[in-house]
């Protein structure tokens, strides 16, 4: 059994009884008022009666709750039930003590009716008290006494109460013209009063108005539903899910309830078994999924104390741990806990699916459109037919009769361009064991299945609806444990599977043609030709190593092979495949996270990748997972980065790895400036003594334009000038900022921290140091939405910029009040990593250091190495949501690389207590 599977099955007795005896209730009330008649006191020892009561019982709910943490409908109907023991007694409190009637009238009857989810009986911790007081006709002297003082009382119980006075006669009204009363009405249940007044209203809004409007009703509350999902999202797999009101939430199934009930007058889901809408398993997932989702909604009340029905990442963490979910070696108990809701979320909208079928085939809704009028039909293949403009099959039994149907049902969906009907998703849901070992090695299974992904142009399509179905884990069942993982971080902004989906969208997208402009060199890649099954497969599987002890991308790469040769590709292709699924994080990493001007960095990539097949291959991976993580994820920054890293490597496969020479590329370099510099005019001498100023790793670290620039900030610089160019580089989709001053210890730092305050975030920087004594520094920044920074901001930035380098601004103070953590982000754990590479620069020690992000941290990272006479050359920052890689290419203060352990173990130290002092500075602004 799996983690995920332990953590999740409930055990053991229900919970202690919490319900109260109302009827012992009303009698120590009685007892307790007996000597009392002032108005005021009999109020006040009501509320303070009352008050323990609801007290102590809610106190025993929760500690029922704590015991069985996943028996939320226990402890719904509990909290109900104790609502109605209060409402009742404050009730009784009224109509015999402070408002007796000596002989009541046909006009003095009142009932109190719970309606909405009350009404239901289902009662999250902090929920509201929905009542409404139903009144035979128009309201007299004597119930309005009554209901305000019943108000007053619950308002100093400290009940939320949302209350209406009403006739039968209004509610029938005012049912009539407004959708959100009327379904509320359909919830209605007597707690307490004239018991024959809520039967006369429910006979006359079952006769004289439902059901005369149940189309009208039933469009109604779809539209609502539809409106309501486009504003939590549009879409299942939200990072911080609505339980109440997103899609697959709490609301999903309380629709389904009351259009059923609208139509067939249930009390209870069960009975649409009965009537056929529903079978029993359906109704089984229909149940654990309203009782997980009501534990998830009583958890986040409890926690919040108040309503709270957003799971947001904190939360989540908090959640987990109340329901029981455990850490394991391979993944967080929040990614179990989340795990388990997608999937509930995901059977809520297979039951609305089957739901909605039902309505059409009753003829109680009309089915959609479609646009089938304006599409040109298709002809069917034999045993598959077009029911109501969907596609299903003719005959069950012979479709069930050959397991392959169920491929061939949406290789169907595909051809045609016709969605599948929903009985025919149920009949595939029922029936996933047909898919066996037998099918998934089958090689007309393997052909279908591989059309699916190559043929019509848009295999999302198919891959989505078979994922949420259970077909692509019955198929490739090494892929079921990534269906719905999260990934706990601030990142990813999908599941693992639905990430996967996406980036194999993304790939359809290049092949259609779509993104000419925005991604050149993969459109290009694509055009000339690649292996579409290799690259195909791989995108699918790169990530299905997932949520495993092992590192995902060998485990996965293992993984990878098997499938391919079960699915009987040739050798070479499946080496490819496992090729590209173990090193599908390579050339983003090499990209983000090293300088590629560096020789060294090109070389051993391109020894890594050895085809250019194969960097074609991971060139167009590599942009699909990156555009699949989500939105705003990819930009022009990433995108120059890989064309640039994809070049120089295709040069130096074909050209053989000498192109990456030195001295070569710093004589090109030295050539390109010179003819720039000409043709702006400048003479020989001037221009031998630029190019004669820079040591030799200036030559390698720079374009020409940006040495351009820096020539001339340089020309005529005084010793205590400082010369700033800033200005936007679209091509990189950053602000490029450079600096020519006085050289002198620390001046990374200083710039960096300049920057920082001013809302920057460093994407890249290279500082280099003339021989005649001024530094020369560049930064590339970015804006908080990850763009150049707006011309108008550009003023404000170079103030900023000089005050702090002229210690009118002190970086570490001011980096105090802006480092401490979003609440919704403190659960997230990154163990800060740091790692000393010298193998991986001819010339410089690179240091990695892996941990979270805020925005004082680069300055306390350089600070400290400045400090330790660590001289800073470039610095690469890759930033991952919360997560960031900073890399430092160094030489220590003889300009030689960090060989001595003791030295590096030293400053890993250091640099770890100036991670930690940054944190706690942070903690001791925030407290």
């Amino acid at each position: 059994m799996t983690p995920a599977a332990t953590t999740a099955t409930q055990t053991g007795p229900g919970p202690a009884r919490t319900d109260l005896d109302i009827d012992q209730l009303l009698a120590r009330l009685d007892r307790q008022l007996a000597d009392t008649t002032d108005p005021r006191q009999i109020r006040a020892q009501t509320v303070a009666m009352l008050t323990l009561t609801r007290s102590v019982t809610m106190a025993a709910i929760e500690t029922a709750f704590a015991t069985h943490p996943r028996a939320a409908r226990e402890t719904v109907r509990a909290i109900a039930m104790l609502t109605d023991a209060l409402v009742t007694a404050v009730h009784h409190v009224a109509t015999t003590r402070l408002h007796p009637q000596q002989s009541a009238s046909d006009t003095q009857r009142l009932a109190v009716l719970a309606v909405g989810g009350y009404g239901r009986a289902e009662m999250a911790p902090a929920s509201d008290v929905d009542l409404l007081f139903l009144v035979p006709w128009k309201i007299t002297a004597w119930t309005e006494s009554v209901v305000e003082s019943m108000l007053y009382m619950m308002w100093d119980l400290k009940l939320k109460i949302g209350h209406s006075i009403r006739s039968i006669d209004d509610c029938l009204r005012l049912g009539g013209a407004d959708i959100t009363i009327r379904t509320s009405l359909v919830e209605h249940r007597l707690v307490t009063g004239h018991a024959p007044l809520a039967q006369e209203l429910g006979d006359r809004l079952w006769s004289e108005l439902f059901a005369g409007t149940i189309p009208e009703f039933i469009e109604a509350k779809l539209e609502e539903r539809a409106a309501r999902h486009t504003r939590q999202g549009g879409q299942r797999y939200v990072l911080e899910p609505n339980v109440k009101e997103g899609k697959g939430g709490l609301r999903d199934l309380q629709t389904l309830y009351w259009i059923a009930k609208y139509i067939h007058r249930v009390d209870r889901a069960v009975e649409l078994v009965d009537l056929g809408v529903f079978t029993r398993d359906e109704h089984l997932a229909f149940w654990q999924a309203e009782d997980f989702l009501w534990a998830v909604r009583s958890h986040l009340h409890l926690i919040a104390g108040r309503p709270s029905d957003v799971l947001s990442f904190d939360m989540q963490v908090e959640v987990a741990r109340r329901m029981g979910y455990h850490d394991t070696t391979a993944r967080r108990a929040v990614e179990y806990f989340m795990q388990d809701y997608f999937r509930h979320a995901t059977r809520v909208g297979e039951l609305t699916r089957v739901f909605l079928t039902e309505l059409e085939t009753r003829h109680v809704r009309t089915a959609p459109f479609l646009g089938r009028i304006f599409r040109r039909r298709r002809k069917m293949r034999p045993g598959f037919v077009d029911q109501q403009g969907r596609l299903s099959y003719e005959s069950e039994a012979a479709f069930l009769a050959d397991p392959l149907n169920i491929l061939r049902l949406f290789e169907e969906a595909l051809r045609t361009g016709v969605l599948i009907h929903p009985d025919a998703m149920r009949t595939v849901a029922a029936n996933l064991a047909l898919i066996d070992d037998k099918v998934q090695s089958d090689p007309e299974a393997i052909r279908i299945f591989m059309d699916l992904l190559l043929r019509h142009g848009n295999p999302e399509r198919a891959l989505r609806r078979m994922n949420e179905l259970g077909v692509l884990a019955a198929f490739i069942p090494e892929f079921e444990p990534v269906v719905a993982m999260m990934q706990f971080n601030l990142y990813h902004h999908y599941t693992v599977d639905e990430h996967s989906i996406q980036c194999v969208a993304a790939l359809a997208e290049i092949e259609r043609g779509e993104h000419p402009e925005d991604l050149p060199l993969s459109s290009e890649i694509i055009q000339a030709g690649v292996n579409r099954r290799v690259l195909y497969l791989a995108t699918l599987l790169h990530d299905i190593g997932k949520g495993r002890p092992e590192d995902h991308s060998i485990l996965g790469a293992r993984i990878a092979r098997r499938i391919a040769t079960r699915m009987g590709f040739a050798q070479d292709d499946i080496d490819t495949v496992e090729w590209l699924v173990r090193h599908h994080l390579l050339m983003s990493d090499v990209a983000q996270k090293r300088d590629i001007s560096d020789p060294r960095t090109l070389r051993d990539f391109a020894k890594a990748v050895k085809t250019r097949k194969r960097l074609d291959m991971l060139l167009v991976l590599t942009v699909c997972d990156i555009r699949g993580v989500g939105p705003g994820t990819w930009n022009n920054w990433k995108a120059m980065l890989l064309r640039q890293l994809h070049q120089e490597t295709a040069a130096a496969l074909e050209n053989g790895l000498e192109e990456l020479n030195r001295d070569r590329r710093q004589t090109e370099a030295k050539r390109s400036l010179r003819h720039l510099l000409i043709a702006k005019g400048w003479d020989a001498r001037k221009t031998r003594a630029e190019l004669g100023r820079h040591y030799d790793a200036y030559w390698s670290g720079l374009q020409t334009q940006t040495q351009a620039v820096f020539a001339d900030l340089l020309a005529g610089l005084g010793a205590d000038e400082i010369r700033i160019d800033l200005r936007a580089d679209p091509d990189r989709d950053a602000t490029r900022a450079a600096f020519v001053l006085s050289d002198h210890p620390g001046i990374f730092s200083r710039l960096a921290g300049a920057l920082t305050l001013t809302g920057a975030n460093v994407v890249d920087a290279r500082t280099y140091t003339t021989r005649d004594g001024y530094a020369t520094a560049v930064f590339w920044v970015q804006d908080s939405e990850g763009h150049p920074f707006a011309e108008d901001r550009l003023p404000k930035l170079r103030q900023t910029i000089l005050r702090t380098l002229a210690g009118e601004i002190v970086a570490r103070e001011a980096f105090a009040s802006r480092d401490k953590p979003k609440k919704r982000n403190r659960e997230f754990r990154f163990p800060t990593h740091i790692t000393f590479d010298n193998e991986g620069s001819d010339i410089y020690t690179i240091i990695e250091v892996d941990t979270r992000d805020r925005p004082g941290l680069l300055y306390d990272l350089t600070r400290t190495l400045a400090a330790n006479h660590i001289q800073i050359v470039s610095a690469v920052i890759a930033t991952y949501g919360a997560q960031v890689v900073d890399s430092f290419y160094v030489k220590d203060m003889f300009g030689l690389k960090l060989h001595s352990p003791a030295k590096r173990d030293g400053l890993e130290k250091k640099l770890r207590v100036a991670i930690a002092d940054g944190v706690k500075r942070a903690e001791a602004e925030q407290a």
